[in-house]
Order: structure tokens, then sequence, then C-alpha cells
């Protein structure tokens, strides 16, 4: 039996992925590539880097290869068009062509979107940064396997500042919260079934820690911090509960729950993407 494949789609350059590094974060990929070998152990995971100039990216054979793919975050704008996003939409068409379980994380979302024909803005509300609040299923949502096991309203890692302005042809959009109509969607293009999040469940409260450190200065003139020894601070404390969430002062300053703390039900729409569509499409293509 071959072992189960899975890509993890970089959505950022080399410049972003240092950027998170010297904050004290690692690449999205790479925490995406630790999630999904720890929830299948015996997966061989690959990443590739579309958005590095002359990456080497698999062509439709190999993305039909793949028992599933994942895209990651990013500090791009998709709408802003070019050789660091363009690459990354192409491939994710191939994906969809291929028809590979696709799952979006974030930018992944927005990626699909676009691929499928629907567009992204910057969203006119401004950033959600830190956790987005009060995520509601919609009724689409709350039949739906991407959302078995989890809470019909809850909290979720997140960071963004575009969203979905138009959904694409064959979307259901299955979430939604204050801040973004689009929470998450599952996007049916052709023959392919791709689902996309806003937030970022594979993210650890360490991951969102760096990424405030990384953008910095512009939270500050957002007005999320004051200035940087509170940002800095704030971040200390993420990254504490991240290495203990058991502390409850911690838990309870910054308003965290088991939505969030309970890493089985933070990740829960990953897991429930490789149950519902990962194993499945493997089956059918007679690779057990």
């Amino acid at each position: 039996m071959p072992a189960l494949r899975l890509l993890v789609i970089e959505g950022n350059h080399a410049d972003g992925r240092a950027l998170l590094k010297a904050a004290g974060g690692r690449a999205p990929s790479e925490g995406y590539a630790e999630l999904l070998r720890e929830l299948l152990p015996a997966a061989v995971v690959d990443i590739c880097y579309p958005a590095d100039r002359g990456a080497n990216l698999p062509d439709r054979a190999g993305l039909e290869s793949y028992d599933g793919a994942v895209i990651t975050g990013s500090a791009l704008h998709v709408y802003q068009r070019g050789p660091l996003v363009d690459p990354q939409i192409e491939l994710t068409r191939a994906v969809l062509a291929a028809q590979t379980p696709l799952f979006g994380s974030c930018w992944g979302l927005q990626l699909i979107t676009v691929a499928a024909g629907g567009s992204v803005r910057r969203n006119p509300k401004g950033r959600e940064i830190g956790f987005g609040r009060r995520i509601r299923l919609t009724a689409a949502g709350r039949g739906h396997p991407m959302y078995a096991g989890k809470d019909e309203v809850f909290n979720s890692v997140t960071v963004h500042l575009d969203e979905v302005e138009t959904v694409a042809p064959g979307t259901q959009v299955l979430s939604s919260n204050l801040i973004s109509a689009v929470q998450s969607a599952e996007v049916r293009f052709g023959n392919a079934v791709a689902w996309g999040v806003q937030y970022h469940p594979e993210y650890t409260l360490g991951d969102i820690a760096a990424t405030l450190r990384r953008y910095g200065k512009t939270l500050i003139d957002e007005g999320f911090f004051p200035d940087e020894a509170n940002l800095l601070a704030y971040s200390k404390e993420l990254d504490a509960a991240h290495a203990d969430p058991a502390v409850k002062w911690l838990a309870w300053r910054h308003a965290l729950d088991q939505m969030i703390l309970d890493k089985s039900i933070r990740v829960k729409e990953i897991s429930n993407w490789i149950d519902h569509q990962v194993l499945p499409t493997r089956t059918r293509r007679g690779r057990e």
C-alpha cells in the first residue's frame, strides 16, 4: 500500500517567511506540515513554494499523485497580481483540475475563491487579528462535515486584512461573523471540491504571537496597541499560554476557552477534511 501523500502550498515568498522567523516564529508551511504529520503520522508531507523565483512546482500528474493539498496563509494580497501571486492562482486551479482534495486557510480560501471565479477585496472594516470572535455557522454550515463536532458559535485564531468579496460559482458559505460575511466556505469547481476558512485553525498561540511581532508597527499604527512595549507584553502572554494552556489567569485575561486551548477542537476543520475528503478520495483512487 503506497504511503498517504499530502502537499503543503506555502503562500509567502522567502522574504515574508524570513520576517516571521525573525519575529520568533516559523514559516506557515512548517507549522502546517507539522500538524498534518501529527494527524497522519505515516503520511509523506511535501512543501512547495510557488511565490519563490524558480520554484519547482508539481504538474497535473504530480498533483493527482497527492491524496490532499493545503494552502497556508500569506501576507500577500491576491488582487495585487504579479509574479508572486499569479503562479499561486495557476497552481490552485491545477489542484482543482486534478480533483485532489484541497483545504485553504485564510489566503488559501482567497486563492480558491479567485481561482474558481470569485473576487477578494481589502476588508472595509479593517484587519481582524488575534482571535476571530463569535464565528457562527450558517444553515449550510450546521449540517456540513467540516464542522462535525464543532460548536455552532466559536472563536478561532485569526489574522487577515482581506476578505472574500464575491463568492465563486458553486460556493456554499458555511460561517460568518461581524467582521467578514464569509468566514468559511465549500467551493465546487467542476468535479473538484475545496474547503476553505478565513481564520487559522492550524495556528498555535505561539504562531499568532510571532505574527503580532512580525507586523509590529503596522498594528500600532492601526490602533491595536498603544506602543511596542504593550504589543510585546501581549505577545509574550500568548507565548506563555501556548507553553502551558492550563494557566488560568492567561486564559481568563485573553478570553481563551476550549475552542482554542483544546487542540483537537481547534483543528477540527482540518481533521474533518482528512476524514471526509482525503481518505475517501484515496479509497476511490484505489490507493488502499
